[in-house]
């Protein structure tokens, strides 16, 4: 239960904190937010502040920023019986179409016309009377209800996602990406102050009965070289110690302007099913404000390099086994939340720095492939035609669909099965 519960928390967070930076940055551009949906599926509880709908969906997998855009105007249709609620100025400003067993006060009509984009009108017969057609100028900030109860504001022509300038799609379509990565380079930032600072070349204890002890090494003792090389991190002492393979190791130390040079016999140990060599010391920690934001600065860039690193590996030798979909994330989150909360910090901070940049793969129906289109039309001038667009989209949904199902598949496996 544990596992699942913060499972829910880190993928909540890295949902919301993506389509966070869509819905900022597009009410900053001027384009209309109808929808911020946390979740997918049937909506668990809706609150409207204007001009946006704010929901939470049974399915905690996912979510989306729902942009006015040129499809919204086919929510209704000729035929259809809607509910109408005027203003003094008989405009409609709300239109019930949930078709619920309690709708709405207002003026029944049967539509015959609509046109919620351009001439904001509606058009039909009141209260079933076929004899006289009526038409209502419909309120530029009107809702609609849809069949699922949801309250959306209707989406006209000058406020849709389309009729922004190049700049303001671009900037929108980054801005998710970009929000995910800014989330893992201020976690990491929070998380290097829940571990002790970086290691120094300074020893902070010596275990008794260690070769350390033995080569009268002590706590407070600062290593200068081995054999011969000059050591600047702890993490080269580790590496020249366990590349010693045992033999024996000439350690200069310096203690209060006193220098002295040691030989000591690294021993052999099993460290979770390896063989490492050691030799009993333990590093004094940097516990300086600036040490700590500097190793959580670095640890965020490095991150960020080995992600890309890893994302060019993928492209040049394809496997399955590189890539995780919630069922990985889940099983990985389950084996974080057992070692404490610094790990789940770090796990939180790779994820979201890792879900922003493949989302930044100029693969359509990722945020990449929208921002390829954008480029392209920077360089044309004009943007691709709607049907070029449309067929794009869909052949690039519809591969990621089949990887999606194929990265689930094998990560069911690789977790559950094998």
């Amino acid at each position: 239960m544990k596992g699942i519960l913060i499972f829910l928390v880190v993928f909540g967070l890295l949902v919301f904190v993506h389509e966070f930076g869509h819905f900022i940055v597009a009410k900053k551009c001027g384009i209309l937010v109808r929808e911020f949906s946390i979740g997918m599926g049937p909506k668990l509880f809706q609150v409207r502040r204007n001009p946006t709908t704010y929901t939470i969906r049974w399915l905690p997998l996912g979510g989306y920023v729902r942009l006015a855009s040129k499809d919204d105007g086919a929510e209704l249709s000729p035929g259809m019986t809607v509910i109408l609620q005027l203003n003094d100025q008989n405009e409609v400003i709300r239109i019930d179409a949930s078709q619920a067993d309690i709708p709405i006060e207002g003026i029944p009509l049967q539509i015959t016309a609509v046109d919620l984009i351009d001439q904001l009108f509606i058009k039909g017969y009141e209260n079933g009377d076929e004899d006289q057609p009526v038409e209502f100028a419909v309120n530029h900030d009107a809702t609609v209800i849809d069949q699922s109860k949801t309250e959306l504001i209707i989406a006209p022509r000058d406020t849709q996602f389309q009729e922004a300038n190049v700049w303001q799609k671009l900037a929108t379509n980054v801005a998710g990406p970009l929000m995910n990565i800014l989330l893992g380079f201020v976690v990491f930032l929070i998380w290097t102050f829940t571990v002790p600072g970086p290691a120094t070349t300074r020893i902070g204890s010596v275990q008794p009965n260690s070769p350390a002890q033995s080569a009268e090494i002590k706590a407070g003792d600062k290593v200068v070289a081995i054999n011969g090389k000059k050591i600047s991190t702890f993490e080269e002492i580790s590496q020249e110690i366990d590349h010693s393979q045992g033999k024996s190791l000439k350690v200069t130390l310096t203690n209060q302007g006193k220098a002295k040079t040691v030989t000591v016999h690294p021993k052999e140990v099993k460290l979770r099913g390896q063989k490492v060599y050691q030799i009993g010391i333990k590093a004094k920690s940097d516990d300086r404000f600036a040490a700590k934001l500097t190793r959580g600065w670095q640890t965020a860039v490095s991150t960020t390099g080995m992600i890309f690193n890893a994302l060019a590996g993928l492209f040049r030798n394809f496997s399955l086994n590189k890539l995780s979909g919630p069922v990985g994330i889940y099983s990985q989150t389950s084996q974080v939340s057992q070692m404490g909360f610094s790990y789940i910090l770090a796990f939180l901070a790779m994820i979201s720095i890792n879900l922003g940049i493949v989302n930044l793969v100029p693969i359509p129906g990722l945020d990449g492939g929208k921002l390829l289109l954008n480029i392209i039309e920077i360089f044309r001038g004009k943007p691709i035609s709607e049907n070029h667009e449309a067929m794009v989209e869909l052949v690039g949904f519809g591969l990621l669909l089949v990887l999606i199902i194929a990265v689930t598949g094998n990560d069911i496996y690789r977790y559950f099965i094998k």
